[in-house]
C-alpha cells in the first residue's frame, strides 16, 4: 500500500483506473504500475478476499502521510525515467557489432567472436532487470523457460518483502512532504539495491571481446569509449525535454488557482465576456437568460407589463399614458434589439424618451408671419427609469423562462396523458407576476401529481426515444400514492364533488368577475352520502367525510385564482405588527435603538413604504431572535364573514343548512392555511421593495456626490483642476503632534510632503513669537500659489487646526495663485481654507493602492494626497474605490443591504455621471487615477477596459481618432462595432489644431454617426454652399468644415440656425428623431465637452461634525446623559470632554445638589462621570452639560411620532413590572469583582453577551458554587462556550478575590490577568491553530465521518484522518479516521490544555505532535491487535 495514505483532499486516480496504455515498442496494450508507490511488484490486479485485513493493516503501517507534492513528483520521475531509458538505449547502441569484431580480429587473430546464442544470453544479462517494455520487446520462445526469469521474479519478489519491511515505520516520520533531497537519496538507494543493467562497458566486457585489458585499452585509443559526444547527447535529451514542454502548452489555469483567476477576472468565462462585442454589464446580466428568446407577441407583452409597473409609481397625467408605453416598448428595444445602453440611449436617442406636441398659440397681430404653432415637450423617462427599465426586462426574462418550464410540464402532460386543464390554460397566458406562475405550479403539482410521477420515470418524457435513439422502456407506474391522490382514485372523490360548486367557481365570485355561480345541493345529507361512498381505504362514514372535507379545502388552497382572491385582499387590509420574545424582553430595554419597534402594533403597509429602513432593521432583530415580526390580515373575520355568503348555497332546507355548515368548516380550514401562505410571501415581498427602495435612496445620494466638479480656482472656467496644499492632524493634538501636509499639482503629482507641528500666531503686544513653523508654511505657500488649501481629521482638534489656519492666511496675508479679471489686468484672492470630505481618503490611506503609488509616504500623508485628489477630482477618487465604495455611508439602514444590491445600484450612479463627463482617452492610458474611469464607461466594464488599455498600448499608446478603436489606421481593433457604438461618443480626443488629421468632433459628445449633421450644421453656420464645401473638405478632409468654424470663432452662429426645419427634415426623410440631438450638437459647437457637472459642494455644519465626531442627530443630542472625562475644576465652572472629543462645560449652577460640600471635594481630574446635555453647539464642538443628580436621574427617552393604536401600552407596562419582580426575586447580594471583565451575569447572560464577540473573549461572573467560587465563561467557537469552575484560596474577606487561584486542581494561577492569558488565552490560540490545520472540517462529526467514507471509497488504498468540533463538551475536538474503505470508522477525543492537546491521556504540544503522535499511538494499537 501506498505511503501516501490519510491524505486530504481530492482523489488521485492511479495508472491502473486510467485504463490501458499502448507500450513504447510492441504496440501492444500494457499495464504501467506506478512506479513509486510499488517499483518492484508485479502486474498482478486481482488479490484474496481474505487479505483484506493484511491490506488494511498494511495501510496503517504506510499511512498518515500527507504527500502534496505528488502530481509534481511523478513528473519530474517521468520526466527522469524517459532520460534515463535514452541513455539505457544509446549505451545499447554502444555494443559492439559486428564490423566492430571484424575490426578486433584484424589486429588480433587469435579473437574469436561469441555465437548467435551467447549474444543472446548476454542481451537477456543486459536487458533482464527492466520494466514489461524490454520483457515484451526481448521474450521468445528460447527465453521462456529461461532459469534468469525465475531468479528475476525471485529477485522482484524479495525487492517487495524489503520494501514493505521498510514502510512498516518509515511512514510515521515527523515530516508529511519528502523533500527533493530525500527523494534523490532514496532513488539512488534503490539504484544501488539493483543489479547492473548495463551493456558491454559495465558488465565483463574483456569476456565479451576476448580481449585483455591492454589490447582494450588500445581499441578504446583508436575508437573512443562512446562518451567523446555525450554532452551532445545529452543536449538533445534537454531540448527534447523542452519541446516535449511545449507540446503541453500551459494554461493560466493550469499555473493559477480557480479563485485566482477569478479575482483577476482570466477565467474561460471572463474572456468570453471580454472578447464578445456587446456591451460587458448586458453580457453579465443577461447571463443566467441566455437561453431565452422572447417572440414578437411576448416583446409586446413586456413593454406592457413595464409600463403598467412602471405607472403606479410615477405620476403621469392619464392622456401621456399611450406615449409612456410606446416610449417604454422603443427603449427595450433599444436596449435588447440594438443592445445599446442607458448612457448611449439617455444620450443619444433622447427624442423617444420626450414626448413632443405641437400646441397652437394664438395669432399675433403685430407678427402676422409668426409661427402658428409651439413645441410642447414633456420628459417621459429619465436616466433612473432607463435603469429600472434594463432591471424590469431581466425580470420579464425571468417570468418568461418560468412560464416556458410550466408549459413544457404542461404540454408533457397533455402529449401522455391526453389531459385538458380549462384553468390552467385559461391562467397560464394572463400570468403576470411570478407568485402567480407559482399558484399554477403548486396547482398543476397538486392536481396531477400522480402522472408528474409516472413522467419522471420514463427515461425521455413524451419524445418517444431514449437519448441513444432506442426506443423507450415500458413505463413503470408509481408505487406509492399520497394521502390526496387516494382520496381522487376512490369513491370519497364523490363526497367532494358534492359540496356543489368548484373552487374556480367560488373564486369567480369571490372576485365578482362575470356571472355569479351558485352552488347546488345534493338530496342527501352529508352523513348519510358518506355510507354510500366507503370503501377499503375509508371503512366508515366520519373517515370519509373528513378525508372530503380535507379534500376540498386543500383544491380551495391550491385554486389559483382562490390565491388570487386572498393575496389581493391581503395588500389591501394587511398590517405590521412587532412582539418581542423572552430574549428581546431582556436586551431591548428603553435606551436599546431597537426599543423604536418593540411594541410597535398596526402599522399599515403604507406606512411601512414611508420607512424601509425601520421594517428591515424589524426583520434584523427577528433574525436576532429579539423579536418577531408578523404581516397580518386586519379584520380577517369579517371577510371571512363576506366569503360565506359566496360559497353557500340559497337554499332552505335541512339539507341545504348541513351541508352549508360543512362547507364553512372547510372554508375556514382552507382560509387559515391561505392566511400563513400569504403572511410569508407578502412579508417577503415586502422586505424586497424596501431593499429596493433603500438602495435607490443610496444611488440618489451617491449621485449628488458625484454630481460636483473639482474645485473651481477664482477666476477660472469651471471644471478646471486646482492645485492644492493638503494638511491634517488625524487624531493628534495641535500643537504638539506633527501637522502632515501635501502637495498636489493640478495633473496629480505629488512634488512635495513633510510636516509642521507649530503653526500658531504670535503677539506683538504681548512680545509672543510665532510657533517655530509658521515661516516655513508662509514661504511653502509663496513658492508653490496653490489654488486652495484642504484640510481634514479624524477628531474636533481638526477644527482647531482649520481656525489656526484661517487666522495665518488672514494675518500673513497669503494669496492664492493669480489670474486675468474681465479687464485682463493679472489679479489674485486671499487663499482659501476649506474642509474636506474625507470619506474616500480614509479607506485610502490603509489600501494597497496608496502604497503602491506611494510608498514611502506616512499613512497620513497619504491622507493628504487623498484630500487634495477630491479637491481635484471627486469622481475619479469615488472611481478608485470599486466595489469598495459600499462602505462609504450613504443612508441609515444601509448596512441591511446586501454588498450584491448596493454596489448594483452605486454602479449605475457612477456609470451616468462617468459618461455625463467623458473620458479623455489618451488621458486614461497614462494617468492612474483617470483609467479608473474607463469600466463606466458604456459598453465597458472592468474586463473590456483593461482589454482597451492592452490594445492601445500595442498599437504606439495613442489614439488619434475615434474610428482607430475598431482597427482603422491601426494595427490591432479594440473593440467590436456594437461596443464601439456605445462607447465612441463617450471617449472623447483633445482636439489639437496643429495636427492636420484631428478631426474637431472627436473632442465633442457628438456621436460618429451624426458626424454628418454636425458639418452640415457647421457649414450652413459659416453659409457656405455645396461648392464651398466640396473644395473646402478636398484640401483639408472631412473635418476641416468644422476646424474653420472654431479658427474663425464662429461658434455663436450655430445659434442664428432654425432647428426645427433640421428636425422634420430628418425624420420626414430618414424617419430619425434627432430634435434633441441637434440641441446637443449646438451646444457641443460651441463649447466641446462643457463642464456640466454642478459646482463642488462644500460640507455643511452637520457633516462637518459628523465627520469628526462620528456622531449623528441619532446618537448625540440634548437630553442625553453620557459620561465626561473631567479636565479642570474650578469654583465656578467645570471643563470636561465627550468620548467623541467635544469640549464639555458645565456652569456653576449645574455643578452638584449639594451646596453644603466643596466641588473641589466631589469632582478629581481625570475623573468620568455621568452628565446630562443641555445644549449642543454643532458649529464650536461645545456642549453645555449638567453634573445635578436631579438632571442625570431622569434618562432620555426618544420622542416617537406614534398614532392611537400603533404601541402596545398595557404589554409594555405589564413587562415594565415583570422586569421589577424579576429584580427583586434575584434581589439578594450579588459579588461585584474589580476586574473589567466581570459582569453580574448568569451562564446564558454570559453566553448571550460572547454570542456576538470573537472566539477566546471572556466574562468572569460570579459562581453558584459560593463566595470562594468564581466562573469564567469563554468562547470556544460560534454557539460553543467553556464554562471554567476557579476555585479561590487565600482570600482577605469574603468578597475579594483569592490570592491564589485553581483550575480543576491542576492548574494555579497568583490573579485573574494571569489565568486568562495563561489559560483561557492560550487555550483559544490552540483552538484557533487545530481550527485553522488542514485536517479540520467544519460541520458536525457525521459531516466529517460522511467525507472520510466518501474518500476511503474514492481511493481505495489509502487512509484518511480528520479533526472536528464536539459542539457537546466545549474545549474537545473529535479525531475521526479511517484506515481504509473496509475498515470500520473510528474517532477519538482530542482535548485542549492550555499547554496543548490532550490525546490518549498523553500531552502534545502543536498540531505536528499531536499527529504523529496519533499515528504512533494507532499503529502500537494495530501490532498489539496482530500478536
Amino acid at each position: 500500500m501506498s505511503a501516501n495514505a490519510f491524505v486530504e483532499g481530492e482523489a488521485l486516480v492511479d495508472d491502473e483506473e486510467n485504463g490501458e496504455a499502448v507500450g513504447d515498442k510492441g504496440g501492444e496494450p500494457s499495464r504501467r504500475p506506478r512506479a513509486r508507490n510499488r517499483p518492484y511488484d508485479d502486474s498482478s490486479e486481482e488479490e484474496d478476499d481474505s487479505e483484506e485485513d493484511e491490506e488494511a493493516a498494511r495501510a496503517v503501517r504506510e499511512g498518515f502521510i500527507v504527500d502534496e507534492d505528488e502530481e509534481f513528483q511523478e513528473r519530474s520521475e517521468r520526466r527522469m525515467e524517459r532520460k534515463k531509458r535514452r541513455r539505457e538505449e544509446r549505451e545499447e547502441d554502444v555494443d559492439l557489432d559486428e564490423e566492430d569484431f571484424y575490426l578486433i580480429g584484424e589486429h588480433n587473430p587469435g579473437f574469436q567472436p561469441s555465437t548467435a546464442a551467447e549474444q543472446s544470453k548476454f542481451k537477456r544479462l543486459k536487458r533482464g532487470h527492466k520494466a514489461d517494455r524490454d520483457r515484451q520487446a526481448s521474450q521468445g520462445i528460447d527465453d521462456i523457460f529461461n532459469s534468469d526469469e525465475e531468479e528475476e521474479a525471485d529477485y522482484g519478489r524479495a525487492g517487495h518483502s524489503r520494501r514493505t519491511l521498510h514502510n512498516e515505520m518509515d511512514d510515521f516520520i515527523e515530516d508529511d512532504i519528502f523533500s527533493d533531497d530525500e527523494r534523490e537519496r532514496q532513488r539512488e538507494d534503490e539504484e544501488i539495491a539493483r543489479p547492473i543493467r548495463k551493456g558491454i562497458p559495465g558488465l565483463g566486457v574483456t569476456e565479451a571481446t576476448g580481449l585483455d585489458e591492454n589490447a582494450l585499452e588500445d581499441m578504446r585509443a583508436a575508437f573512443g569509449d562512446g562518451n567523446e559526444y555525450l554532452f551532445a547527447l545529452e543536449l538533445e535529451d534537454e531540448e527534447h525535454d523542452r519541446e516535449e514542454d511545449e507540446e503541453k502548452r500551459l494554461d493560466l489555469k493550469d499555473v493559477f488557482e480557480p479563485s485566482q483567476l477569478a479575482e483577476k477576472m482570466l477565467t474561460d468565462e471572463d474572456n468570453e465576456i471580454r472578447f464578445a462585442d456587446e456591451p460587458e454589464r448586458h453580457q453579465i446580466a443577461r447571463r443566467p437568460y441566455k437561453h431565452i428568446l422572447l417572440t414578437d407577441e411576448q416583446f409586446r407583452e413586456e413593454a406592457v407589463w413595464i409600463s403598467n409597473l412602471m405607472l403606479l409609481k410615477k405620476r403621469i397625467e392619464p392622456e401621456l399614458h399611450d406615449p409612456f408605453q410606446r416610449s417604454v416598448a422603443k427603449v427595450l428595444e433599444f436596449m435588447v434589439t440594438d443592445d445599446w445602453e442607458v448612457p448611449f440611449i439617455f444620450q443619444h436617442r433622447k427624442d423617444y424618451v420626450i414626448h413632443a406636441a405641437k400646441v397652437s398659440v394664438t395669432p399675433d397681430n403685430s407678427n402676422p408671419d409668426g409661427p402658428q404653432y409651439a413645441i410642447k415637450a414633456q420628459k417621459l423617462l429619465n436616466m433612473t427609469d432607463l435603469w429600472d427599465i434594463f432591471d424590469y426586462d431581466l425580470k420579464f426574462r425571468a417570468l418568461i423562462d418560468k412560464r416556458n418550464s410550466l408549459q413544457r410540464s404542461y404540454d408533457n402532460l397533455q402529449s401522455v396523458f391526453n389531459i385538458q386543464d380549462a384553468i390552467f390554460q385559461e391562467m397560464h397566458p394572463t400570468a403576470t407576476t411570478m407568485e402567480e406562475l407559482q399558484d399554477l405550479q403548486d396547482y398543476v403539482h397538486f392536481q396531477y401529481a400522480s402522472q408528474l410521477k409516472d413522467l419522471a420515470l420514463t427515461t425521455n418524457g413524451v419524445n418517444g426515444t431514449t437519448t441513444n435513439g432506442d426506443a423507450p422502456p415500458n413505463r413503470r407506474k408509481a408505487t406509492t400514492k399520497t394521502f390526496f391522490e387516494r382520496i381522487r382514485a376512490s369513491k370519497v372523490y364523490n363526497l367532494v364533488r358534492a359540496f356543489g360548486i368548484t373552487p374556480d367557481a367560488f373564486a369567480q365570485n369571490a372576485l365578482k368577475e362575470g356571472h355569479r355561480q351558485y352552488t347546488e345541493d345534493p338530496n342527501e345529507r352529508p352523513e348519510e352520502m358518506a355510507d354510500t361512498v366507503l370503501d377499503t381505504d375509508f371503512s366508515n362514514a366520519s373517515h370519509a367525510l373528513k378525508a372530503s372535507k380535507t379534500m376540498y379545502a386543500e383544491e380551495l388552497v391550491t385554486s389559483p385564482k382562490m390565491r388570487k382572491v386572498i393575496r389581493q385582499a391581503f395588500y389591501m387590509n394587511g398590517i405590521v405588527e412587532c412582539f418581542r420574545t423572552e430574549k428581546g424582553l431582556r436586551r431591548i430595554d428603553d435606551q436599546h435603538p431597537y426599543y423604536e419597534f418593540k411594541y410597535l402594533r398596526n402599522q399599515q403597509l403604507s406606512d411601512i413604504a414611508r420607512r424601509p429602513d425601520l421594517y428591515l432593521r424589524m426583520l434584523k432583530a427577528e433574525e436576532e431572535g429579539l423579536v418577531e415580526v408578523k404581516v397580518r390580515f386586519q379584520n380577517f373575520d369579517n371577510f371571512r364573514q363576506r366569503l360565506y355568503s359566496d360559497i353557500e348555497s340559497d337554499n332552505f332546507s335541512e339539507v341545504a343548512d348541513a351541508w352549508n355548515r360543512e362547507r364553512r368548516e372547510v372554508l375556514n380550514m382552507a382560509l387559515g392555511k391561505l392566511e400563513k401562505l400569504m403572511s410569508r410571501s407578502v412579508k417577503e415581498n415586502i422586505r424586497q421593495e424596501c431593499e429596493n427602495h433603500v438602495a435607490k435612496e443610496c444611488r440618489e445620494a451617491f449621485s449628488m456626490r458625484l454630481d460636483q466638479a473639482p474645485y473651481k480656482p477664482k477666476g477660472m472656467v469651471l471644471g478646471t483642476v486646482p492645485r492644492v496644499l493638503a494638511l491634517s492632524n488625524g487624531s493628534g493634538v495641535v500643537g504638539k503632534e506633527p501637522i502632515h501636509w501635501a502637495w498636489v499639482e493640478e495633473d496629480g503629482r505629488v512634488l512635495e510632503n513633510g510636516k509642521f507641528t507649530d503653526l500658531s500666531l504670535g503677539d506683538n503686544d504681548r512680545n509672543i513669537s510665532d510657533g517655530k513653523d509658521v515661516a516655513a508654511f508662509v514661504e511653502l505657500v509663496e513658492r508653490r500659489r496653490p489654488d486652495v488649501i484642504g484640510i481634514a481629521g479624524f477628531s474636533p482638534e481638526t477644527r482647531k487646526l482649520y481656525k489656526q489656519l484661517t487666522d495665518l492666511v488672514d494675518r500673513k496675508d497669503l494669496q492664492g495663485a493669480p489670474y486675468t479679471d474681465d479687464r485682463d489686468e493679472e489679479v489674485s484672492d486671499r487663499l482659501e481654507v476649506i474642509i474636506v470630505n474625507d470619506e474616500v481618503a480614509r479607506l485610502y490611506q490603509h489600501s494597497d493602492r496608496a502604497k503602491l503609488e506611494h510608498p514611502g509616504f506616512a499613512q497620513l500623508t497619504h491622507y493628504c494626497v487623498a484630500l487634495a485628489k477630491y479637491l481635484q477630482s471627486p469622481i475619479k477618487e469615488y472611481a478608485s474605490l470599486g466595489r469598495d465604495v459600499v462602505s462609504i455611508q450613504f443612508r441609515p439602514g444601509q448596512q441591511l443591504l446586501s454588498p450584491e444590491l448596493l454596489w448594483k445600484q452605486l454602479e449605475s450612479a457612477l456609470v451616468d455621471m462617468v459618461n455625463l463627463c467623458g473620458v479623455d482617452i489618451n488621458d486614461a492610458i497614462t494617468d492612474n487615477s483617470a483609467v479608473n474611469l474607463l469600466p463606466y464607461v458604456c459598453g465597458l466594464g472592468p474586463r473590456k477596459a483593461a482589454h482597451l488599455v492592452k490594445i492601445i498600448n500595442m498599437n504606439g499608446g495613442v489614439v488619434n481618432n475615434r474610428v482607430e478603436l475598431l482597427g482603422v489606421n491601426s494595427q490591432y481593433p479594440a473593440m467590436g462595432v456594437k461596443v464601439w457604438n456605445n462607447c465612441a461618443s463617450f471617449l472623447y480626443i483633445d482636439y489639437v489644431n496643429a495636427d492636420p488629421d484631428a478631426d474637431p468632433l472627436d473632442n465633442t459628445r457628438v456621436h460618429p454617426e451624426d458626424y454628418d449633421i454636425a458639418r452640415k450644421m457647421a457649414a450652413d453656420a459659416l453659409e457656405l454652399d455645396e461648392e464651398d464645401i466640396k473644395a473646402e473638405t478636398d484640401e483639408n478632409g472631412q473635418g476641416a468644415i468644422v476646424r474653420k468654424l472654431f479658427k474663425e470663432e464662429a461658434q455663436d452662429r450655430v445659434n442664428d440656425l432654425i432647428l426645427e426645419e433640421y428636425a422634420e427634415q430628418l425624420e420626414r426623410n430618414l424617419n430619425q428623431r434627432k430634435r434633441a440631438t441637434l440641441e446637443m450638437i449646438r451646444a457641443e459647437l460651441q463649447q466641446p465637452y462643457e463642464e456640466l457637472r454642478k459646482q463642488f459642494v462644500f460640507l455643511s455644519t452637520d457633516d462637518i461634525f459628523i465627520m469628526f465626531t462620528g456622531e449623528t442627530p441619532d446618537t448625540l443630542i440634548e437630553g442625553m446623559v453620557v459620561p465626561i472625562s473631567i479636565r479642570r475644576v474650578t469654583d465656578d465652572h467645570i471643563d470636561g470632554k465627550l468620548d467623541c472629543g467635544i469640549d464639555a462645560l458645565v456652569p456653576e449652577t449645574e455643578m452638584t445638589d449639594r451646596y453644603d460640600i466643596p466641588v473641589r471635594s466631589l469632582y478629581a481630574i481625570y475623573q468620568t462621570v455621568q452628565a446630562k446635555i443641555l445644549y449642543l453647539n454643532r458649529k464650536n464642538f461645545t456642549a453645555n452639560v449638567s453634573l445635578r443628580e436631579e438632571q442625570v436621574s431622569r434618562p432620555y427617552h426618544k420622542s416617537l411620532d406614534r398614532m392611537r393604536g400603533e404601541w402596545d401600552e398595557v404589554q409594555e407596562q405589564e413587562d415594565k413590572e415583570t422586569m421589577q419582580e424579576r429584580t427583586q426575586v434575584g434581589g439578594r447580594a450579588m459579588r461585584v469583582v474589580k476586574h473589567p471583565l466581570f459582569r453580574p451575569f448568569n451562564s446564558t447572560q454570559a453566553e448571550e453577551l460572547l454570542g456576538t464577540q470573537s472566539r477566546g473573549d471572556v466574562v468572569i461572573r460570579p459562581s453558584s458554587k459560593g463566595i470562594d467560587h468564581l466562573a469564567v465563561t469563554w468562547k470556544v467557537s460560534d454557539g460553543i462556550y467553556q464554562h471554567i469552575d476557579v476555585l479561590e484560596l487565600d482570600k482577605e474577606t469574603e468578597f475579594s478575590v483569592g490570592r491564589t487561584l485553581k483550575i480543576g486542581g491542576k492548574y494555579t494561577y497568583s490573579d485573574l490577568d494571569e489565568l486568562i492569558v495563561n489559560h483561557v488565552q492560550a487555550m483559544a490560540k490552540k483552538v484557533d491553530e487545530i481550527m485553522m490545520n488542514e485536517k479540520y472540517h467544519e460541520g458536525t462529526k457525521s459531516d466529517t465521518e460522511r467525507w472520510l467514507t466518501t474518500y476511503t471509497e474514492a481511493n481505495p488504498k489509502r487512509s484518511a484522518y480528520a479533526f472536528c468540533i464536539n459542539p457537546k463538551y466545549p474545549g474537545y475536538f473529535y479525531l475521526c479516521f479511517k484506515a481504509g474503505p473496509n475498515a470500520e470508522l473510528q474517532s477519538w477525543p482530542v482535548k485542549v490544555i492550555p499547554q496543548g492537546y490532550e490525546l490518549q491521556r498523553n500531552p502534545y504540544p502543536d498540531m505536528r505532535a499531536l499527529c504523529n503522535g496519533f499515528k504512533l499511538l494507532f499503529t502500537n494499537m494495530q501490532a498489539g491487535k496482530r500478536r
